[in-house]
Order: structure tokens, then C-alpha cells, then sequence
């Protein structure tokens, strides 16, 4: 029976070795979402755009929420509550899809030397992608309305980073249990949707009962929603040190799911 390495060594060293079959399969991931399709991929661009215009009518047009409280206009609202979506499509896309992913991927687990350790790479990479395109619709809603953002903007990558790392964690977790325990993809599309509106996408956190933003500030998301909207949209810096501690939990989290997920490979091809 194989000993899969699961030191955080190998976290790294899987993905560089494995890099060119990694940017295969992303390729193939994001051409298969469309393929088929008459507009193929610049549905990638016109699905946040028609989310955009959504969410905005809904909140700000229909319950007339503003931001803070204030006199924001709409412009402003929709862009404050796109810099959220963005975060949390990210979360939720991969989320929502690893208790599948090596479900989905039967063929490779009967394959020895294929390193299925990566899948959760190739989601992750590929939902990038598609924040890309998302976050190239709120740039150019930003020139049409406010002109050229803050070069804070060049900071978002790393907010994103923290965030990244915890979402690879509990992929390769939820990937491993959703192999034993098919119930994982519906327990998640639930808690994900849940999420949604218990982070602070609609609302900033500072329109809560002070009583409540304590209990929001546990939520993994609102730390990296909030900074996004910082470097994006108000032009502020990086908290240092937050986003340090962000970043060392990501790692950890990226780590124990990566160990999980070795320990427990070895039964897949038997289950499956």
C-alpha cells in the first residue's frame, strides 16, 4: 500500500512538480463550464454582470438600503456589495464543488501515479480565473462612475491570499470525507447559502447591533470581505497584522487538510 507524504514540504512541492498537468486541467475546467454554450466564455463576464444588476435593484432599488446608513448612492452600493460577492463567490464556488471533486474524477483514483492531491488546486485556479473576470467587471463599473481606483488596488491579491489557503484546507478535507459520506455536497450548498447572508456582503458590519458584530467577526469571511473593500474602494492599506494572523491560520488549515486528505487517499479506490 502507498505512503503518500503529507509534510508541508510536499504541500508545496506537489503543485510545482505537477504544474504543467495542473494548467491542463484548469484550462479544461474552465472551457468545460462553457462548452456547448453559444456565448461560450464571455458568459464568465456577463454572469457577475447580470448578478451585479440584481443584488443592486434588489437591495438598494427595492428595500432602498444604503451603505452606512447614509446617502450613498447606487453606484456606490453596488460596488461595496460586488467587492463581497467577489470574496465569498470564490469561498463558495470551491466549497460548494470539493466534496465532489474526486467523485467526479473516478478514473484518476484508479490511477497509481496520478497525483490527486492537485484537484483541489485545479478548483481553487480555476475559480481564481473566474474572480478575475469578476473583478474586471467592478473595475470597469468603478472608471464608468468614479474614475481610476486607489493603487491600493494592487494589494488585493494578498487579502486574497489568506483566504486562498484556508479554502485549499478544507477542500482537500471535504473532498476526502465527501468520498466516505455523500451527504457532504448538500450539507454544504446549505451552509453556504446561510453564509451568504451571515456575512457582511449586504450590510457592513458596523450596521449591526453591537451586540452581533462580535459574533460576525467569527465568521472567517468578514475579515477578508472588509479588507477587500479597503484596498478596492475606499483606497486604505493592508492591516499588517490581521492579515499576518489570517495568514498563518490559512496555512494551518491548509496543512491539516492536506494531511487529512493524504491519510485517508489510500481508501478511496476501494469506496469508489
Amino acid at each position: 500500500m502507498n505512503n503518500f507524504s503529507y509534510s508541508p514540504a510536499a504541500l508545496v512541492a506537489s503543485p510545482w512538480r505537477h504544474r504543467q498537468l495542473i494548467a491542463a486541467l484548469v484550462k479544461r475546467e474552465v472551457l468545460a463550464r462553457y462548452r456547448g454554450s453559444a456565448l461560450g466564455m464571455l458568459w464568465s463576464f456577463f454572469n457577475p454582470l447580470f448578478m451585479l444588476a440584481v443584488y443592486t435593484f434588489v437591495f438598494s432599488v427595492v428595500f432602498k438600503a444604503r451603505w452606512d446608513g447614509g446617502e450613498s448612492s447606487k453606484s456606490e452600493f453596488a460596488l461595496l456589495l460586488f467587492a463581497g460577492m467577489i470574496v465569498f463567490n470564490l469561498f463558495a464556488d470551491c466549497i460548494n464543488r470539493a466534496p465532489g471533486v474526486i467523485i467526479a474524477n473516478t478514473n484518476f483514483v484508479k490511477k497509481v501515479v496520478f497525483p490527486l492531491d492537485i484537484l483541489p488546486w485545479v478548483t481553487l485556479l480555476a475559480a481564481l480565473f473566474h474572480l478575475s473576470i469578476s473583478l474586471g467587471v467592478w473595475l470597469l463599473f468603478h472608471l464608468i462612475f468614479f474614475g481610476l481606483p486607489s493603487l491600493s488596488l494592487a494589494l488585493f491579491p494578498l487579502v486574497i491570499m489568506p483566504l486562498a489557503l484556508m479554502i485549499l484546507g478544507l477542500s482537500w478535507f471535504l473532498a476526502s470525507l465527501g468520498v466516505y459520506l455523500r451527504d457532504v455536497g448538500q450539507i454544504m450548498g446549505v451552509l453556504t447559502t446561510a453564509l451568504l447572508f451571515l456575512s457582511p456582503i449586504f450590510y457592513p458590519v458596523a450596521a449591526l447591533p453591537p451586540a452581533y458584530q462580535t459574533w460576525i467577526h467569527l465568521n472567517p469571511l468578514t475579515p477578508v470581505i472588509e479588507q477587500a473593500r479597503q484596498v478596492l474602494f475606499y483606497g486604505g492599506s493592508l492591516a499588517l497584522y490581521p492579515w499576518a494572523i489570517q495568514f498563518g491560520l490559512g496555512l494551518l488549515i491548509a496543512w491539516l487538510g492536506y494531511l487529512w486528505f493524504q491519510k485517508t487517499r489510500k481508501g478511496f479506490a476501494d469506496v469508489l
